[in-house]
């Protein structure tokens, strides 16, 4: 019997079915030895996320200290009653002027808080030497010695009391000479008469403070003391 077209294409699909089940089993067969009995197909793991990068905190500015001498507090004195500097880089500090307020402490501090008056001093030390006040930054220039010159190289140390009734205690000694030798420790003034001065003592000064009372031989062998404890 001849066979027909349309046998001959049934004949051949279905060698064509069979040759495709047999390549597929061989191909699992295959796949099943290159992984092992014991292993499974995994698929492949995903790509790491890439964290964004975290920025770093800001740095945390440095803030001036509150004030230049530790032991005082800052009470600011009227930005109309000294000049802004930048001392030493400025102008050179070379001396230390003593200074009586001829007040109490609260008014002279007042004083130095009056834009109207004009005057200040970089501290101010209490009869009984427990408080001391900065009310003008050792940078700046105090208007304190009535001479600009000495203004521009000096600080400015008023102590409370009266020439004429000196209520200088060993406290207010030991505590102004202590400032005054970490003063001279820290800009090296020479600790002597030559450049510790009484506001008297400075040229075209009409003023007569810290007075005939003032012991001068007592305070500098303080000041003198405590420059040598004081680290530079």
């Amino acid at each position: 019997m001849e066979d027909s077209p349309l046998s001959r294409r049934r004949l051949l699909w279905g060698a064509a079915g069979a040759a495709g089940a047999a390549g597929t089993a061989l191909a699992v067969a295959g796949l099943s030895r290159l992984t092992g009995p014991e292993e499974k197909v995994k698929a492949a793991p995903p790509s790491p996320v890439r964290k964004a990068p975290v920025a770093a905190p800001p740095a945390t500015p440095r803030r001036a200290a509150p004030t230049d001498y530790a032991p005082a507090v800052w009470i600011p004195a009227s930005e109309s009653n000294y000049m802004p500097a930048d001392r030493p880089e400025s102008d050179p500090i070379e001396y230390v002027v003593i200074h009586l307020t001829t007040d109490h402490l609260p008014i002279m501090i007042a004083t130095f808080e009056d834009p109207a008056e004009r005057v200040s001093a970089h501290y101010v030390v209490s009869a009984n030497g427990t408080r001391i006040a900065q009310c003008v930054r050792e940078r700046d220039v105090a208007w304190h010695s009535g001479n600009v010159w000495y203004n521009h190289r000096s600080i400015g140390i008023e102590h409370e009391g009266w020439i004429d009734q000196p209520v200088y205690t060993d406290q207010m000694y030991e505590a102004s000479a202590m400032l005054a030798a970490t003063i001279c420790a820290k800009y090296d003034v020479p600790v002597d008469r030559d450049h510790i001065l009484g506001h008297v003592e400075v040229p075209l000064s009409t003023h007569e403070d810290p007075g005939d009372v003032w012991n001068w031989d007592k305070y500098m062998k303080l000041v003198a003391t405590a420059r040598r404890r004081v680290r530079t």
